[in-house]
């Protein structure tokens, strides 16, 4: 290893050390770990609830207590928890077929979302689009990753909207992810010019990174989304998410994900009752390593003269860090770089390929036990300038830690 890397990696070793954000991290991951105790001491969670079952579900013991332990770990009046959901996409989805009608306004007050949502709001034509259903949808942009406060009340006082949408993370834009206390301030802000719409919240990839939930009492929020490939599937769950919060609106959730009349009551969970309890036990510890790799990345690749967001210096309020290239082979060799120390396809080159649900080509390093999961170690990015790649997991740090010193060394140019 050249001598100026390996100083530099002692140097963020060394910064990192009396950074007392760690101490913070673990503080976080002490609550939700007592928090998830409590909850499978409270529903006398068994041996007998870790068998799945088949067919319709009926009577699926175990399933029924994962819900009411998520709702408990994520204050929440409800929660369905399900594999029947393929991603966070599909579970956002079902939620937003589930809340809206014809006729009814969607809003974004994050700007647009996530890529994986434009046809599913039709944004680019899809004849299964909410466009198509005639729901109709707007978006306002985010100022300098702040709420646009004066375009929302605008908004709201001249259209009857029925679902805010508010996406935490950042999907493939340049922005900082939104952190609870922001949350707080819009919902209120909200509330007093609209008490009646719908505020959802997409949560992927911010679980357990505060101590305070969207769907709290003291933040407001009506219902929140989340994949269980991500932080609260542990690195254990093979599939599946979560909807949270008021219970008249799971239910809606819960119908259209089955059948309406039937809803949380049917639904086979086969093998997954224990992966997903399981991943819900080690998610604290998975998602502060994830959040201490993000800090060591930022810090390393700061020092090398690279941009990320958040800043080394910034909090973290989701697991997400996006490094800044401005050029493409610099994108993919750092992707490269993670895909050769991650566990599985390890000996696997990453290219940029098409993939579903996006415009441009994707490069995607994820050698996880489970696919496309990105709790475990990825990252990921558009091939479009600036040309930034999107780091996520790390099922311990140590493994992060190993798998960012590699992606540096092969942006170097150097061998092991």
């Amino acid at each position: 290893m050249n001598k100026d890397l390996k100083k530099i990696i002692e140097e963020v070793d060394n910064e990192i050390l009396k950074d007392e954000r760690f101490k913070l991290i673990d503080e976080v991951e002490d609550y939700y770990s007592e928090k998830i105790i409590k909850a499978f001491k409270e529903e006398q969670l068994s041996m007998s609830d870790l068998n799945g079952t088949t067919g319709y579900g009926y009577g699926d013991v175990g399933r029924d207590k994962i819900d009411r332990i998520f709702a408990n770990v994520l204050d929440s009046e409800s929660a369905l928890v399900r594999s029947q959901f393929i991603s966070g996409t599909h579970a956002l989805t079902v939620t937003l077929f589930g809340l809206l009608r014809p006729s009814d306004i969607l809003l974004s007050i994050t700007g647009k979302p996530y890529d994986t949502m434009d046809e599913v709001i039709g944004i680019k034509e899809n004849p299964s689009s909410l466009k198509a259903f005639g729901i109709n949808f707007d978006y306002i942009d985010l100022i300098k990753d702040e709420f646009d406060f004066d375009s929302i009340e605008k908004y709201l006082k001249t259209h009857k909207v029925k679902v805010i949408d508010i996406q935490r993370s950042r999907g493939y834009a340049d922005r900082k992810a939104i952190s609870i206390s922001k949350l707080q301030k819009v919902v209120e802000f909200i509330r007093t010019i609209d008490k009646d719409v719908i505020i959802m919240v997409d949560n992927c990839y911010c679980e357990m990174t505060d101590i305070i939930n969207p769907t709290s009492p003291s933040v407001g929020c009506d219902i929140m989304v989340g994949s269980l490939i991500k932080n609260l599937g542990g690195g254990i769950a093979s599939n599946g998410a979560y909807v949270a919060g008021r219970s008249n609106l799971v239910e809606l959730v819960s119908e259209r994900l089955t059948v309406p009349g039937q809803g949380a009551e049917v639904g086979p969970s086969g093998d997954m009752n224990k992966q997903i309890l399981m991943g819900l036990y080690l998610a604290p510890s998975v998602v502060a390593s994830s959040v201490k790799t993000n800090i060591f990345a930022s810090l390393m690749l700061e020092k090398l003269g690279f941009s990320t967001n958040p800043s080394y210096k910034d909090a973290r309020c989701d697991i997400v860090l996006g490094i800044t290239f401005n050029n493409p082979d610099k994108l993919i060799k750092f992707v490269e770089g993670i895909q050769e120390y991650s566990a599985i396809d390890n000996y696997i080159k990453p290219i940029p390929s098409d993939m579903p649900g996006y415009s441009d080509k994707i490069i995607m390093a994820s050698g996880s036990f489970t696919q496309g999961s990105s709790i475990e170690i990825s990252c990921d990015g558009p091939l479009r300038p600036p040309y930034i790649a999107y780091l996520q997991g790390g099922l311990t740090y140590k493994y992060g830690r190993l798998a960012v010193i590699n992606a540096v060394r092969k942006l170097l140019n150097e061998n092991e």
